[in-house]
């Protein structure tokens, strides 16, 4: 047996990046015109995107929209499909468009929902363009054909912008926590302990099996037992030294609970109507008054701003909601 003169480490393998979760992956900034249409002051696409970050960022204006379905009154200016849609445009994007459709008396008969995400305000004063993909130039429509309904932005008046842009770090984080989870227990092999020997008896044959037997506990489901066994050793020649699991179950738990809550907070909304299961046994009280109470902050408010279409309607073609009873 040879002597080791020197202290050897290794390592299971390069750091990888569980995601890219720098905010400006996902937020744009404001731009200066560019062409004949101005550019959002928030990535579009970015903030689409966001809705499969996380489990209640994603189902919460699903819910908000239905709400807003459920108390509509379909008429044929304006389809229930059509409506809800404008409204899931305007939860997730601050925003919202419809085409003007005019009969040959020029009179609007109809009113037609366009996608938000590639709809941008251009140059000229009330009108709009479609960003069309592959090609150069977008669709530009006539003056005064598009109705955009917004949010208000203390920072520019010509685009909405959502009213939870303030959560989007707390979103990021719990899927930061959901994804460094999974990759935890996916790798297999977790840098939770510093493998250590000092015995003079170990020869560089033997610490080299060592190691491809520690590689080899690496993989799904592999978290194997290792046996070792130095003839002559000492009580102290291996040890195992840990550094810190910061995948702790508690850990775990906190985050993830503390950055939902931060999600249920930025929509606004009670814990019984985001499918949260009450950690008590008097849970969260009356659903009821909770979904009154709900109705009554949320959902009239977003009526108002939808009924605010009539006044490009003839009085005859209105749309309208119906109260909760």
């Amino acid at each position: 047996m040879s002597k080791l003169t020197s202290p050897t480490a290794f390592s299971f393998g390069a750091p990888e990046a569980v995601l890219d979760t720098t905010l400006t992956s996902y937020l744009g900034v404001f731009l200066n015109p560019h062409g004949d249409y101005y550019a959002p002051p928030v990535s579009l696409t970015g903030l689409a995107k966001l809705l499969r970050a996380n489990a209640h960022h994603g189902t919460i204006p699903y819910f908000k929209r239905n709400m807003l379905r459920k108390f509509y009154v379909p008429s044929p200016v304006l389809s229930a499909t059509d409506l809800e849609n404008a409204g899931f445009d305007y939860l997730v994007f601050g925003m919202c468009y419809f085409q003007r459709i005019f009969n040959r008396l020029g009179q609007v008969v109809r009113l037609k929902h366009i996608p938000a995400l590639n709809m941008r305000r251009m140059k000229a004063p009330d009108q709009f363009c479609l960003l069309q993909p592959n090609q150069v130039d977008p669709l530009a429509f006539r003056p005064g054909e598009i109705i955009q309904l917004k949010e208000y932005d203390v920072n520019q008046q010509i685009y909405g912008v959502p009213q939870y842009l303030g959560g989007l770090q707390s979103v990021l984080l719990n899927e930061s926590a959901t994804l460094f989870r999974r990759k935890y227990y996916n790798n297999g092999a977790h840098m939770g302990f510093i493998f250590y020997t000092a015995d003079a008896q170990l020869d560089p044959e033997d610490e080299q099996s060592l190691k491809e037997q520690i590689r080899a506990s690496k993989g799904v489901g592999n978290f194997r037992s290792l046996y070792i066994n130095i003839p002559g050793g000492k009580p102290d020649s291996v040890k195992i030294i840990p550094v810190g699991d910061i995948a702790t179950k508690d850990e775990f738990e906190r985050v993830k609970n503390l950055s939902r809550n931060d999600v249920l907070s930025m929509w606004r909304i009670q814990p019984a109507l985001a499918g949260i299961m009450p950690e008590n046994t008097g849970g969260f009280g009356d659903i009821e008054k909770i979904s009154r109470v709900y109705y009554e902050n949320e959902v009239v408010p977003m009526q108002h701003v939808f009924l605010k279409l009539n006044d490009e309607l003839p009085s005859q073609k209105q749309v309208r909601f119906i109260s909760m009873k």
